[in-house]
């Protein structure tokens, strides 16, 4: 696209393997796009897709994505929209291949190329998939030579926007500071609504708006800055809040490693520039690292579980009593775990909020071992244990559980290819700087963290009260492989000041005692006015692995906003109102 220089319009119509259906019509008839992304990968998705490939080789994709294109190729063709999605998976030469016949069958003209490279199996005994995470330079090349569409397998989720950024402006692999910018911009559109007020922790302020938010989408100029938007009259929120969100989620330090570039997070400035719409400019970018990440997947073993109802009085005893009655049909199981959730009221209103719940979790090599005699067992207690026994389901068979984690390879090692419509297999080389020879670790470790700026005015003094965290902080979280991260970020300098002060990583541990367990490392984010908690290893083999009762750690940040410690009275808003604005009017009876 050599010579366009106004901004690219570039929207999301997926954030994962299972988002709205209906999002990619919604965003190719709501309003102007030239490109419009998706993003069907996930870590679990992965595994999903690969014992799908087990079954039938010629599986590997998200075949809902073939699905949405039955309708969305023909609007895309008629507005003149490319679409580029990593819906390929671990066969994005087969999701292709079925694209150009639906586009056949249906009589759209369309040009259609793919992105692969990324699978490097075998990669060792056991490994279900591994694959390497790409940039966006492969995007470009396919979008160069008049691809419509572009179907990748794994590359970073930002490279779905750095890509087709690159072959609007024509940027070079050295443009450091634009690539940073686009990649930024692609991080707040990857996961789709938690841009435009999906998951928000302050989403009660936005109950003007429709319950169903829009999907978001950037205006990208050509040095890199962006306006973050959404179609007209659709639901949901744009705000500096919404954007700061989704940019501290599934982040690490202050730089943010990719295979174009490196991105600085600390960087990033944030401007309100009209209603629903945020700007994105300041970004810095540095040479990216000389390694690619890859995402490796295993079958770990089989797992089961059962959830015991416990009603009413002497809940810890009875608690005591399941335990020891099935102790002996657990000898030998090679993991097993007991929560007890103490969900029940004193003089409850109703059975169920006098009851807790006694959660039982095995796993072992042998289905066997967690399977049918388990079960069995657990029933067979029926009318000789607790008063009031019962179970939440009636139990199941074992069910296998993926184990995910990660390696590091030679980015001048991993074949990165475009395969064009013409069908012509061109060698996407990588960045200068990333032809360096492996690094035993990540590659980014090697990097010191930029220096904290320093503190500004004194918090806010006088007196206390003791509230919750989240009535003067947001928070976002999410997972990493086995890692947890927890972003928290205030609107004001002078919350900034106290919150900076005050959070730090001993507070963190005594707020949330499940981490004490675990390495906590704080990054501090001035301009985002934001910490970020990294607690490694929180989660296990990762979130396949079912290793928490909340496995991807999606609200680890609200059980922290949610945790009561002294905060200044001159921080903290007027009391809220103790009634939901979401709820339903009441309907006068006669």
């Amino acid at each position: 696209m050599s010579g366009a220089r106004r901004a690219l319009r570039i929207g999301n119509a997926s954030g994962f393997y299972g988002d709205r259906f209906s999002a990619v019509r919604e965003m190719l008839t709501g309003g102007e796009l030239d490109v419009l992304t998706g993003d069907y990968l996930a870590e679990l998705t992965m595994l999903i897709l690969g014992r799908d490939r087990l079954k039938d080789p010629g599986l590997g994709y998200a075949k809902t994505f073939l699905r949405q294109l039955e309708e969305g190729l023909g609007l895309a063709h008629e507005r003149g929209v490319r679409i580029v999605a990593n819906a390929g998976g671990l066969n994005p030469a087969g999701l292709a291949d079925a694209v150009r016949e639906l586009a056949a069958k249906t009589g759209v003209p369309v040009s259609v190329a793919h992105v692969e490279g990324d699978d490097v199996m075998p990669y060792a005994e056991g490994v279900l998939t591994a694959n390497a995470y790409l940039g966006g330079a492969g995007i470009a090349a396919c979008l160069r030579a008049g691809a419509d569409v572009v179907i990748t397998g794994r590359v970073t989720d930002a490279a779905l926007v750095s890509g087709p950024a690159s072959w609007w402006f024509d940027w070079a692999p050295g443009d450091h500071d634009r690539l940073a910018g686009a990649v930024v911009a692609g991080h707040v559109l990857e996961c789709g609504t938690q841009a435009t007020g999906g998951n928000y922790s302050f989403f009660t302020r936005h109950t003007a708006s429709p319950l169903l938010p829009g999907f978001p989408l950037a205006e990208i100029e050509a040095d890199g800055s962006s306006v973050i938007t959404k179609h007209p009259g659709t639901g949901g929120a744009v705000t500096t809040g919404t954007v700061t969100a989704q940019l501290l989620y599934e982040t690490q330090g202050a730089r943010y490693l990719g295979p174009d570039v490196t991105a600085r997070l600390d960087t990033v400035r944030l401007t309100d520039a009209g209603p629903d719409r945020v700007g994105i400019s300041g970004v810095r970018g540095e040479a990216p690292p000389p390694t690619l990440k890859a995402g490796i997947t295993r079958i770990g073993g089989w797992r089961n579980e059962v959830v015991f109802v416990l009603t009413g009085l002497d809940i810890e005893a009875k608690a005591d009593l399941v335990r020891a009655q099935l102790a002996g049909v657990l000898e030998g199981v090679a993991d097993v775990g007991w929560t007890l959730a103490r969900t029940d009221h004193e003089d409850a209103g109703t059975q169920e909020t006098a009851s807790a719940l006694l959660r039982l979790v095995v796993r072992d090599p042998s289905a066997d071992r967690v399977g049918r005699p388990l079960t069995s067992a657990a029933i067979e207690l029926a009318l000789g244990s607790y008063p009031g026994f019962h179970v939440s389901a009636p139990p199941g068979p074992a069910q296998p559980y993926g184990v995910f984690s990660s390696g590091y390879l030679p980015a001048d090692t991993v074949p990165h290819l475009a395969v064009l419509p013409d069908g012509t297999r061109l060698p996407v080389p990588a960045p200068p700087s990333a032809t360096a020879s492996a690094l035993a670790e990540p590659a980014g470790e090697r990097l010191a963290e930029p220096p904290a700026a320093p503190l500004a005015e004194p918090a806010p003094a006088g007196p206390t009260r003791r509230a919750p965290l989240g009535l003067v902080a947001g928070a976002r979280s999410g997972d990493k492989g086995g890692d947890a991260n927890v972003g928290v970020w205030v609107e004001r300098d002078d919350a900034w000041e106290w919150l900076r002060r005050t959070l730090t990583v001993e507070l963190f541990r005594e707020l949330l005692p499940e981490t004490r367990a675990f390495s906590v490392t704080r990054h501090d984010l001035p301009g985002l006015r934001a910490l970020n908690f990294v607690v490694t290893g929180i989660l296990g083999a990762g979130v396949a692995s079912g290793h928490r009762f909340d496995p991807q750690a999606k609200a680890l940040g609200e059980w922290l906003r949610a945790r009561h410690l002294d905060i200044p009275v001159g921080l903290l808003p007027p009391s809220p109102s103790p009634l939901s604005p979401f709820s339903p009017p009441e309907v006068s009876r006669p």
